[in-house]
């Protein structure tokens, strides 16, 4: 076979993470196999050596399991590809690769700037870790006033999800890039809503983009995994030696179980983000809906970044009601085809009652305080889903 250069990442995401052939047989195998090892024995010395000699330049080598085999290799590569990134380090988890990012980019005495519209555990680790090692965080709106308001001298970081966590804010990524760059810091950001394939924070300015490989990447809700991907190389250099050091691994089977996901992300993500505006539609049509989120739709007040920063979308969307929160439970618990979950990105519709808290930490409150619903719309009929919301509202009603 003559190799190729595709110019389209739906090519390139079957085309990357491939098994070598065999030098006396020339045979492959399609899928490449799990590769599962602790022990990495060597020819000689000298390869051995020369492995550490690659490792000491920044390279990607091995010499232990832990540091992953070709599995690994693979879906680091995969990673590179739908983030534009030239380094990815796998995580065993979407916060152990929020986690990996910030231990390995901040010091103790930094000041980092967090978008209040970022995944709720990431307080978690602030509060139990990062103070505990002397970084201190202020929360504010994912905006360059609102950031430029609360920076410090000893801010190095500004930290993001784009589009928000719960209500799918969308920020300006190339501004807050921008801005970033001017004051010296660091630019993360979570892009699980994207994950690479509809939206490429690199691209738009950010340093790191940290991924939850758990949804859209897997695909089939069986795996937990994270991502750190770069482009930078001292960044990957601060990361590699952290990733390392904290001793992360991932199983070969949750990378084989990716990277068998990752290949049918394409027809998957845009089956549900059709779906989900067939949903939009049916909810801006019912009197009980305040308000929808979800930057593909037309009404969004983020909807002309999203026009302009992203290639597609998603299944993923919130609703505000008119009624009050015992007809959302109500609503809720009617439903038949959404499960109640935290999680997304996998073949299924779900749904999560918003509480409350969550929201105001978020730093918003809807209006009138109507109960939000966020909902992940999956692989189902969308007519099939559309009948089972609307018998749910007539649940709530009830």
């Amino acid at each position: 076979m003559s190799e190729s250069n595709p110019a389209h990442l739906d090519t390139l995401l079957q085309h990357t993470g491939l098994a070598e052939f065999d030098a006396d047989t020339g045979a492959a195998p399609v899928a490449l196999p799990s590769m599962r090892t602790s022990t990495v024995r060597f020819r000689d010395l000298e390869a051995l050596d020369a492995a550490h000699a690659a490792r000491s330049r920044g390279e990607r080598t091995v010499a232990y399991g832990r540091m992953g085999m070709d599995t690994h290799a693979a879906l680091e590569e995969v990673f590179c590809k739908l983030e534009g990134g030239e380094r990815a380090f796998l995580a065993s988890s979407g916060l152990a690769a929020i986690t990996l990012a910030m231990m390995a980019l901040l010091d103790a005495g930094d000041h980092v700037l967090i978008a209040d519209c970022s995944y709720g555990p990431v307080r978690t680790l602030d509060a139990t870790v990062l103070s505990r090692f002397g970084v201190s965080s202020t929360y504010c709106r994912g905006t360059v006033e609102a950031f430029e308001a609360q920076r410090r001298p000893e801010t190095r970081m500004l930290y993001v999800e784009s589009p928000g966590s719960l209500l799918f804010e969308m920020l300006d990524l190339p501004a807050l890039a921008e801005y970033a760059k001017q004051h010296g810091m660091v630019l993360v950001v979570d892009n699980t809503w994207g994950s690479g394939y509809i939206y490429q924070p690199l691209a738009l300015g950010a340093d790191v983009s940290v991924v939850a490989g758990t949804k859209y990447v897997g695909g089939h809700s069986d795996l937990m995994l994270g991502a750190v991907v770069v482009k930078d190389a001292a960044l990957a250099k601060r990361l590699d030696d952290n990733h390392y050091a904290l001793g992360y691994s991932v199983s070969a089977d949750d990378a084989w179980l990716a990277l068998r996901g990752v290949r049918t992300l394409p027809i998957r993500m845009r089956e549900c983000a059709r779906n989900a505006l067939a949903v939009c539609e049916f909810f801006a049509a019912r009197p009980e809906v305040s308000r929808i989120y979800h930057p593909a739709w037309p009404q969004d007040p983020g909807h002309a970044l999203w026009k302009r920063d992203c290639t597609g979308s998603n299944g993923m969307l919130a609703v505000a009601f008119k009624f009050d929160r015992a007809a959302a439970r109500r609503f809720v618990n009617a439903l038949a085809l959404f499960g109640i979950g935290y999680s997304w990105g996998g073949f299924e519709s779900l749904v999560q009652l918003v509480e409350p808290a969550a929201l105001k930490s978020h730093g918003y409150w809807p209006d009138d305080g109507c109960p939000v619903v966020r909902l992940h719309i999956g692989l189902e009929s969308p007519e099939d889903l559309i009948a089972d919301l609307q018998q749910a509202l007539a649940a709530a009603a009830a």
